[in-house]
């Protein structure tokens, strides 16, 4: 027989495991998908295969049941999809019918995929994106072969505007540099598209004088696209030997980082007024860049010097006619 103890110490574990489990679910930030998505339903259709690592199917003739692993490139993360940019579409918007019979035909299978300017080129609703421009620096790019698409370097099921919106631009550079040693630092990714050697990137790199701050501090983009102005990312992806090999591309008063990675701050910083910051960059210079923290100093600072002169003039009138 338990004791009066034993009893006591099983109700207060249980006590403390529901405390924590509802502490975790207070937790969850992220929205239900029901609030971002009208379809979320439909899409389970196909998320109960491709958005788990297994799946199974049944043959009722042979009365028998397989359950296979799902092929990880094919797997579409539900979290990822309703944060990103697609997550108001059904997943029939952009795949073909014949997707709703299984096992997928082999016509489905082999869709053509659509590119961006599909859905957002010639709208006025994305004209500040200059989808037309990007489709066209793409297609000089040499990433424009056979079988090479928007979908190789941007996921449709996860896409989010990275660099327009980041906050750490540390973070943005992983992220954009990621995309690209997608295939350039995975070799069974690189041979879906190439029939070239294996590239060993450091290696190709070795050239950079401390390579391990470059590729921390800068994206692949800087020194392998054109700069085009008029569109906030690079897509004309040069040939290797057109790419920046010259210190004084970006170590320079006029440097090329400042119309490629810095792009964006400089952006806001103009709307903001704030050109000398744009010229400067990150520099701090006395006078030249706004500083929120400095200016609140400043104005607390001017406050209380104008109160001690009011109080020391009005000791001054009270002394004289004393």
């Amino acid at each position: 027989m338990k004791t009066k103890k034993t009893v006591f110490s099983t109700i207060l574990l249980a006590l403390v495991v529901s405390i924590c489990a509802q502490s975790a679910d207070t937790l969850k930030i992220k929205p239900s998908f029901y609030e971002v998505s009208d379809y979320v339903d439909e899409n389970e259709n196909c998320l109960k295969c491709h958005g788990e690592t297994k799946y199974s199917y049944s043959d009722a003739d042979r009365g028998k049941t397989l359950t296979k692993i799902m092929y990880p490139d094919l797997i579409v993360d539900r979290d990822a999809y309703y944060d990103g940019v697609h997550r108001s579409f059904m997943c029939s918007d952009c795949h073909m019918g014949d997707f709703e019979e299984f096992p997928h035909s082999l016509d489905a299978r082999m869709e053509d995929n659509f590119a961006c300017i599909d859905c957002h080129g010639y709208d006025e609703t994305y004209a500040q994106y200059h989808f037309e421009v990007i489709d066209a620096e793409f297609a000089e790019s040499i990433h424009s072969i056979d079988g090479f698409s928007c979908w190789n370097c941007h996921d449709p099921h996860s896409y989010k505007p990275n660099m327009r919106d980041t906050e750490d631009i540390k973070e943005a550079i992983r992220f954009n540099n990621g995309m690209c040693l997608e295939c350039h630092n995975n070799f069974s990714n690189f041979m879906l598209l190439s029939d070239k050697d294996e590239i060993n990137v450091v290696e190709s790199h070795d050239w950079l004088p401390n390579q391990v701050a470059h590729f921390r501090s800068v994206r692949c983009i800087e020194c392998h696209t054109e700069i085009n102005d008029s569109i906030l990312v690079a897509h004309k992806i040069l040939p290797k030997k057109e790419a920046v090999q010259q210190c004084a591309e970006c170590h320079s008063r006029n440097s090329r980082l400042m119309h490629s990675l810095y792009k964006f701050q400089s952006q806001k910083d103009r709307k903001a007024g704030y050109v000398n910051s744009v010229i400067l960059n990150d520099t701090f210079v006395i006078g030249a860049n706004p500083s929120p923290l400095l200016d609140g100093i400043s104005v607390v600072v001017f406050i209380l010097s104008f109160l001690v002169i009011l109080f020391h003039t009005a000791l001054r009138i009270i002394k004289l006619r004393n």
